[in-house]
């Protein structure tokens, strides 16, 4: 048997109060609260007064029809899905309705099966339009919608607070973050925020290019037989005059072009390749990187005085795995986008698969999950995204994540212990929800952590 949550309210109006009172009679056995009217005036004076899900209406009735009402409720109450209960004769009619926003319509002699279905399925629809009318309502509230840098959790909130403090200054910021979190998008927040907003904002990734067209791309070269080049070129540096260059992947540069760039940072200063005339730049310099700078320089293939040179003011980006609670803004954001861009429009993603993208571990970050979007929107065939949208690789890791193996042989007391450890894994250390998911009082699960924790030492 079906059942629904106890607030979800159904309208019946019908003018024959057999009906209505069948109808009533079937909906409260499936746990719905079932309010009655038999005119179409009465259903819109219950609608401006109280909260109502689903109005389940005929379509001929002798004062306000079935569509007259579908008009008027869609005014006051927009998210409220309308049902149709219709006879063979006007089948027709009720198609039309459904243009005009109906959810369905069913026909008589109908069925219970049929009807409870499509409540239920009509309840989903309108959940879900709430949901992604809600996430966008709230990220426009966070205000960190531009560049792809959205989110509302205080990881990304502590990231763009650092970024618009030291974006009015001429400080060098290196921004340090796993390969996708949106490094690129923070450098051109903290352009877009700063003195230098009208001048250039210049990208360059040091990884891309080997190093001798690295050096010439940054420095520009002169035409002539030294170079070989048949014209001059103005390097990122010229280009980036009295504006920001972001040097993306500045880990990647190698020792004897570090010197160069050195020089640049310490007197604002250069010479193009096979040049000798002395070019003066003022140039921002924010950088970027997705290792750790410090064991390069360990290592000896990083600058140390260099890397003092660059990281001023260090940003760090969390890996979309530490701030969950923004995926499903994310989502949300990338869904108007690609739905925009491909001119698709959909309802929006089921609860199933946004829970599914959600519990995924991301490691190519926001990058992946843009990429991923993108790719159910364009290969959906539904009006909503369903886990059937997203790559077997994300559902299938999920799934395997979501199991645990309990050895034959191991005791009740083990299986125990490894199903508490393991949960408190998945729910980063969070013992109440925990307890909750083991259905068990939080208490149980402070005593149950001091008794192996106990164990432990005892083993020590």
């Amino acid at each position: 048997m079906i059942h629904s949550e106890k607030d979800d309210v159904i309208l019946v109006v019908d003018d024959q109060e057999s009906i209505r009172l069948a109808l009533a009679k079937m909906l409260t056995k499936e746990g719905y609260e079932v309010v009655l009217a038999e005119e179409g005036e009465d259903a819109l004076e219950i609608l401006r007064k109280r909260k109502i899900n689903v109005i389940l209406t005929d379509l001929r009735m002798p004062k306000m029809d079935g569509i007259q009402l579908l008009r008027a409720s869609k005014l006051i109450r927009p998210e409220v899905e309308v049902i149709l209960i219709t006879a063979h004769g006007t089948i027709e009619k009720a198609v039309d309705a459904m243009k005009l926003g109906a959810y369905d319509f069913i026909t008589k002699p109908f069925k219970k099966l049929i009807i409870v279905n499509m409540i239920k399925k009509a309840i989903e629809k309108q959940a879900l339009l709430i949901e992604n009318r809600l996430l966008h309502e709230q990220l426009e509230r966070s205000g960190y919608g531009q560049a792809d840098i959205v989110g509302q959790s205080d990881a990304i909130r502590d990231v763009i607070k650092i970024a618009e403090q030291v974006a009015p200054s001429q400080a060098s910021v290196l921004i340090q973050g796993e390969s996708g979190t949106g490094k690129e998008a923070i450098a051109a927040l903290i352009h877009k925020r700063g003195t230098r907003k009208d001048k250039p904002f210049i990208k360059m990734s040091c990884a891309a290019l080997p190093e001798t067209l690295l050096e010439s791309e940054l420095f520009g070269y002169e035409k002539g037989a030294f170079t070989g080049a048949a014209s001059q070129k103005e390097g990122r540096f010229e280009l980036a005059h009295n504006g920001t260059l972001l040097l993306d992947e500045i880990g990647e540069i190698v020792p004897s072009l570090q010197v160069k760039l050195l020089r640049v940072l310490q007197e604002g200063e250069f010479e193009r390749l096979g040049g000798t005339k002395v070019i003066r730049s003022n140039v921002r310099i924010i950088s970027a990187t997705n290792v750790d700078l410090t064991d390069a320089i360990k290592e000896k293939k990083f600058r140390e005085d260099l890397f003092y040179r660059l990281n001023v003011i260090t940003i760090t980006i969390p890996p979309l795995r530490d701030r969950k609670e923004d995926i499903p803004l994310l989502v949300s954001h990338f869904l108007k986008i690609y739905q925009e861009k491909n001119d698709k429009p959909l309802e929006g993603i089921s609860e199933e698969t946004l829970e599914i993208l959600t519990d995924y571990k991301w490691p190519g970050n926001v990058r992946e999950l843009k990429n991923v979007v993108e790719r159910a929107v364009v290969l959906t065939q539904d009006n909503i995204v369903t886990p059937h949208d997203l790559p077997d690789n994300i559902v299938k890791n999920l799934v395997k994540d979501r199991k645990m193996t309990i050895p034959f042989g191991m005791s009740l007391r083990e299986i125990e212990k490894k199903i508490i450890v393991e949960t408190l894994k998945r729910t980063n250390g969070d013992k109440e929800i925990t307890a909750n998911l083991l259905g068990i009082a939080s208490r149980t699960i402070y005593r149950k952590m001091n008794s192996l924790e106990d164990e432990k030492r005892e083993e020590q």
